[in-house]
């Protein structure tokens, strides 16, 4: 028998942090919410959890506006945090996946600072600039 493309056949649960599960109480969904319902998830037969942008961001785009991703947003919980869901879903034999935004990054990000901060910046071309238009009607 053939090995099971796990990408292709597993059943894949997406999860927003925000609104998934308040372990809290300050109304808004985390990491140790997400964790207190792993053995759920696992007994619903969810193969793969895939975790919606869970990176530092100022929120402006739910997540997708990326500002370091090497951290977790602070709301979320912490990296900590995030390690023990990985293996919490890798000891029910799991896989969790992320959605990793690296087409775009938010404007408070390092990268994007540096490569506005001027024209000949080693790293300007790390983003795609064009002169303003302007409009004289406007």
């Amino acid at each position: 028998m053939a090995a099971k493309l796990w990408w292709k056949e597993g059943v894949v649960y997406q999860i927003y942090p925000a609104s998934f599960k308040d372990s809290n109480g300050d109304g808004l969904g985390d990491i140790p919410g997400i964790i207190s319902k792993v053995q759920y998830l696992k007994d619903l037969g969810i193969d793969i959890v895939w975790v919606s942008p869970m990176f530092e961001s100022p929120q402006v785009d739910m997540g997708y506006d990326i500002s370091d991703y090497e951290a977790v947003y602070a709301p979320y919980g912490t990296v900590h945090d995030m390690e023990v869901l990985i293996e919490e879903c890798h000891k029910r034999g799991m896989r969790l996946i992320l959605d990793l935004v690296i087409n775009h990054t938010s404007e408070e990000h390092a990268w994007f600072k540096e490569s506005r901060s001027s024209k000949d910046n080693p790293k300007r071309d790390w983003y795609i600039w064009k002169p303003a238009k302007y409009d004289p009607n406007v």
